[in-house]
């Protein structure tokens, strides 16, 4: 029991260090005396905002950004070694045919898990 009560303290020390750091940040912070309460608005091109900006989005719209994500740095990789294929020789057309098809495999494996698809029933 000894041994954790030199834990405790040290926790105690970091909980205390961490309050009166943001105590003492809080008191000799910059305070604007033009504040607008307006500028904290989200912009929407001039037009007054409308609904909440913290609004959720569905985790299909993750999924689908991160499969694009997938090919989009697919096609980054493609570009280069096309222009490179004809010094580079029979080598390199067999592995970015490999790597194309592993990222085949990861579309179809998404297309199987139903990532692909905008609205699923949950």
């Amino acid at each position: 029991m000894v041994s954790y009560v030199n834990l405790v303290i040290y926790f105690c020390l970091v909980v205390l260090f961490a309050i009166i750091t943001l105590f003492i940040a809080k008191l000799i912070r910059f305070r604007d005396p033009n504040f607008d309460p307006v500028k904290l608005q989200p912009y929407e091109c001039g037009e007054d905002p409308v609904g909440d900006a913290w609004a959720k989005f569905p985790v299909s719209f993750y999924l689908i950004a991160l499969v694009f994500v997938l090919f989009d740095v697919e096609v980054a990789f493609i570009f280069p070694w096309i222009l490179a294929l004809p010094k580079l020789g029979l080598i390199a057309f067999i592995e970015m045919f490999i790597f194309l098809f592993i990222l085949f495999l990861g579309w179809i494996y998404a297309f199987k898990k139903g990532a692909l698809k905008w609205e699923r029933n949950q």
